[in-house]
């Protein structure tokens, strides 16, 4: 019934009547961009400035003033007020970004998103390196449904765009300095220098915190979720001409993070703990391998990052409707992280990751806006390498020993992995084994790497015809060449004490790389909609269609004479067509939108845990085709002007979406909601802006927000999911001597709700599931001064 009704509201929507109207006046674009209400805000999600309620696709969009206002410091926080998305930032290293129930989050080098992640104008959309700090941004704009004529192949379900403040003429600067609870520090501000011409701008945050969960082990130093990191962006502006403009924009990011607490849900971490995912929420006792630290690159759990990035845009209007503009960007990463899969006191499955890569990209484009028509097209190249590496690193008795008691038949009976006091019993085992010649056999292996390369060559044209001052209908296609080459090697020693493989399922190819390479093509094309019903009204409607690219699959097995071999397989691309319509209004006070969407997809790809011909865990996870899947939602979205000083927002998203029952490849996958997909996403609250005379002005944004139930895995797991959860947050404050100076209070997650961030993690490849709390409240003061025009 839901699902009827939900298509009958997609098709009324579609079919809204038409009515002749007069054509509808541009706003001023100064006003548009410091707008902060609804669709007001300027966006250029089509290339071209619009407002976003002349955008015919569903589009949420918020400017850094309102980004302030809410009192948010980082994506996962703002996708908490944006209906269709939901990001999860395990770590700095591991965000999950999901727009309308689909999750683009893998590691692997092999495999591509589902979300492009865009940074003025770049496609950045690499796991491990899209990690981006919203400071000092003019805006954030989410577009969803697929978008691959806007913003290439990886857009297959939606494009995140993050655009920095660029500089301007003039002289100006802010500072701001906080503190908090956690012993949380802000320092961070921009100055800005220059004329009309030449302009620069040099942009920074620093933020620290100690961990909020506490780690218990001696071996280990810091708290978990600690936080020092730093980023800080430089950017010039060159404008000779009215016609021709330059930017040049540097941005360096570093994360010296604590470590994530993977905290186990079945080893006990210390005398009376409380077992099973209610633990996540104790002090934690992970061990960590110092004895492995060679291999491992740290004997200290957590993350080491750095990123580079580069960008160069120019603009030029060489006619009076024509423009050329050119993207090119350069990003490099480089990431560590340090972690303890199985979540105790055990020298059990220690691990790093090591994830490593750079990417060039370039698009030109042509622009025509005239009377009748808009339109765009150009060419884009895109390449990237990148590796992942995991290295591995125990004490030989200790894992063989937690390994077979997982398996029903310990190595010796009656001496547990870890004991109900936290102990480590398992410890004892090497000793025993070797008739006390030694105590301790550290193994250390670098486990595998998987190594990619895609390069990826398109062309892409979009065009407006506005048929009459109410009704235009746009169509565009990108047509992409794409070269994908997968590479892996492992180096996985025998155990001193069995002789044999460590690792179940493990095949060491003695350092030799195998690689395998593919040749794809593919066309994308995408078809609007849009009529005014009136100045205030719009309503459109889209097809389109999105493409998660094939995987080139690599690792290893042995053939009949026990050789290791490459073991290719091709993972067929994941495609989706996306069916949507809407209305979006804008008129005196009121400002709003509703959208419908149907999605259908056709080799819906999955990462699944990997077992060893006796159905025992071996720790990998593996890509899979689940088969097909579908995803019917609804957003909207309103904000109301109810008096010059108060306005009040709220927005709510529903989806009803998953596997389908009859076109799953596998039983376990049949009707499994996708990962991190709730069905009700909602969020509300309103702000106070109110002069009180004398330069002097109180703010304050309490809001809630609201996530109804998600699953942390494909299959779906009650153990491995989170319930609903519903937080309460608030920034609140006075200015003085006409904005130069502010100070502000904040608070998130203001009643200390417990909830997980994510489960199952690499200790669920191994069967021991682990669990990771999510923030705490949090809170603190925030002092800012402004200067110059």
């Amino acid at each position: 019934m839901k699902t009827f009704a939900l298509r009958s509201l997609l098709l009324a929507t579609i079919a809204l009547p038409a009515f002749p109207v007069l054509a509808q006046d541009t706003a001023d674009s100064e006003e548009q961009e410091t707008a902060t209400s609804g669709n007001t805000i300027l966006v250029t999600a089509q290339k071209i400035e619009q407002r976003a309620q002349d955008v015919p696709i569903t589009i949420s969009a918020l400017n850094g003033d309102r980004i302030r206002e809410i009192g948010v410091t980082d994506l996962d926080e703002l996708s908490n007020y944006i209906p269709g998305l939901n990001i999860q930032e395990q770590s700095a290293n591991n965000p999950g970004i999901v727009i309308r129930g689909i999750t683009s989050d893998s590691g692997s080098a092999q495999q591509g998103p589902r979300v492009t992640l865009y940074y003025n104008g770049v496609d950045i959309s690499r796991s491990r390196g899209s990690y981006q700090a919203i400071y000092d941004l003019e805006r954030v704009e989410v577009i969803k449904g697929p978008q691959a004529t806007l913003f290439g192949t990886a857009s297959a379900v939606g494009a995140i765009s993050l655009v920095s403040a660029r500089p301007r003429e003039g002289f100006s600067g802010e500072i701001t300095g906080g503190y908090g609870n956690f012993e949380q520090t802000l320092l961070g501000g921009y100055i800005n220098a220059g004329s009309d011409v030449l302009a620069g701008r040099v942009a920074f945050e620093w933020r620290t915190r100690d961990g909020y969960v506490e780690n218990l082990n001696p071996n280990q130093e810091d708290e978990l979720y600690a936080q020092d990191q730093l980023g800080v962006r430089a950017s010039v502006r060159y404008t000779p001409t009215a016609d021709f403009t330059l930017d040049l924009i540097g941005t360096y990011d570093q994360q010296r993070n604590g470590g994530t607490p993977f905290i186990s849900g079945t080893f006990p971490a210390f005398a009376g703990a409380p077992g099973g995912p209610a633990n996540a929420f104790e002090d934690a006792n992970l061990s960590g391998f110092p004895a492995g630290a060679a291999t491992l690159g740290d004997d200290q759990l957590g993350l080491n990052r750095e990123v580079y990035d580069l960008n160069l845009t120019a603009e030029y209007q060489f006619a009076d409707d024509w423009t050329f503009t050119t993207v090119n960007g350069y990003r490099e990463f480089d990431s560590l992280e340090v972690f303890d899969a199985d979540g105790g006191p055990a020298p059990f499955l220690e691990f790093t990751e090591i994830a490593k890569g750079w990417q060039v990209s370039h698009e030109g484009r042509f622009s025509y806006n005239g009377a009748n028509i808009r339109a765009s097209a150009g060419w884009n190249l895109f390449i990237e390498d990148s590796i992942q590496n995991v290295p591995f690193a125990t004490e030989e008795g200790t894992y063989l020993q937690c390994l077979t008691a997982l398996f029903g038949a310990p190595l010796i009976p009656g001496i547990p992995c870890v004991g109900p006091d936290g102990s480590v019993p398992a410890s004892a085992v090497t000793g025993l084994a070797t008739g006390g010649a030694v105590q301790a056999i550290p193994y250390s292996a670098v486990l595998f790497e998987n190594q990619g390369r895609n390069e990826a060559y398109s062309v892409f044209a979009d065009m407006t015809w506005i048929a009459t001052d109410s009704f235009e209908l746009t169509a565009g296609v990108r047509f992409i060449d794409e070269y994908r080459q997968s590479g892996f090697f492992s180096d996985i020693p025998n155990s001193v004490l069995s002789g044999a493989p460590l690792i179940p399922g493990g095949v060491n190819t003695g350092g030799r790389v195998f690689t395998a390479d593919e040749g794809f093509q593919t066309v994308l094309p995408r078809f609007n909609v849009l009529y005014r019903i009136s100045d205030d009204v719009n309503v459109f409607a889209t097809v389109s269609k999105g493409r998660r690219s094939p995987v080139v699959q690599l690792g290893a097995r042995r053939d009949a004479g026990g050789n290791a071999v490459a073991n290719s397989q091709l993972i067929p691309e994941e495609t989706v067509w996306n069916y949507e319509g809407g209305i979006k209004l804008a008129s005196g006070p009121v400002s709003g939108s509703l959208g419908v969407y149907y999605q259908v997809y056709d080799g819906f790809q999955v990462s699944v845990a990997q077992l060893d011909a006796n159905g025992n865990p071996t720790g990998a996870f593996v890509t899979e085709s689940a088969g097909s899947a579908s995803n019917l939602g609804v957003e909207a979205e309103v904000a109301i002007d109810v008096a010059d000083w108060l306005q009040v927002f709220g927005n709510v998203g529903y989806i009803d979406g998953g596997i389908d029952e009859d076109g799953a490849f596998r039983p376990d996958f049949s009707g499994a909601r996708f990962r991190l997909q709730p069905e009700w996403q909602a969020a509300g609250g309103f702000t106070v802006d109110y002069e009180f005379g004398n330069g002097m002005r109180f703010f304050a944004t309490p809001s809630v927000t609201h996530r109804s139930r998600i699953f942390f895995e494909v299959p779906n797991n009650p153990l491995i999911g989170q319930e609903a959860v519903t937080l309460v947050n608030a920034r609140a404050g006075f200015s003085f001597a006409d904005e130069r100076y502010e100070i502000a209070g904040f608070i998130r997650n203001a009643f200390d709700e417990d909830y997980l961030l994510d489960a199952g993690n690499t200790g669920g490849a191994f069967g021991i599931p682990t669990f990771i709390p999510a923030e705490p409240r949090f809170y603190g003061i925030q002092v800012t001064a402004r200067f110059g025009d």
